[in-house]
């Protein structure tokens, strides 16, 4: 099974390389910085104080970073626990990429670039969208971040799936969490 699935891995990340022109080697590098992401987190924080008030928008604040902690820390859990090798610092699949001068850190499973921006996604979606269905669109870009990973070559498909599945988990437990707080403290005023 673990050899059908690390097939699969390298099949479909030679098959996305496939695609690579210089223009789309550097949008996808754009999208996969994290810095570039920060414009439309400031304007989900902004939307965030209009629809809640400070109070509420302080303790969204609080469960913001307490989320991205916690993902953050899973997946570096797991990267150190499992160990694998990014595809481009494997010896056998480097070979196979095309040279983008871009890797990362030396282990890929699972995609904190995925299990972060899917959490975030998630969390301000189930929190917002009952204001503006706009918000929505967080999956597409948090979909964007985690494909530009496997494009750039550092994160198989498999890593990408298992980062975005972490990712709704903890999105969703959070959005849970606030929403129960949230209600708890109404109820207290």
């Amino acid at each position: 099974m673990l050899e059908c699935i690390q097939q699969i891995d390298r099949s479909f990340l030679v098959w996305v390389q496939s695609f690579g022109t210089p223009f789309l080697d550097r949008f996808w590098l754009i999208i996969t910085e994290k810095e570039n992401s920060l414009p439309l987190y400031l304007v989900m924080l902004f939307l965030a104080q209009r629809y809640l008030g400070w109070k509420r928008f302080g303790i969204l604040v609080l469960f913001t970073v307490l989320l991205i902690t916690v993902s953050d820390q899973f997946t570096n859990a797991f990267k150190n626990g499992f160990m694998r090798l990014r595809p481009c610092h494997d010896p056998e699949v480097i070979p196979l990429l095309r040279p983008l001068n871009y890797c990362g850190g030396m282990y890929s499973f699972y995609s904190g670039h995925a299990s972060n921006g899917f959490a975030a996604a998630t969390f301000f979606a189930l929190i917002f969208m009952r204001f503006h269905k706009s918000f929505r669109w967080l999956f597409f870009w948090a979909f964007l971040l985690a494909f530009s990973r496997v494009y750039l070559g550092a994160h198989y498909l498999s890593d990408i799936v298992v980062g975005t599945a972490f990712g709704l988990f903890w999105g969703s437990a959070f959005a849970f969490a606030y929403n129960k707080w949230i209600l708890k403290t109404d109820a207290h005023s």
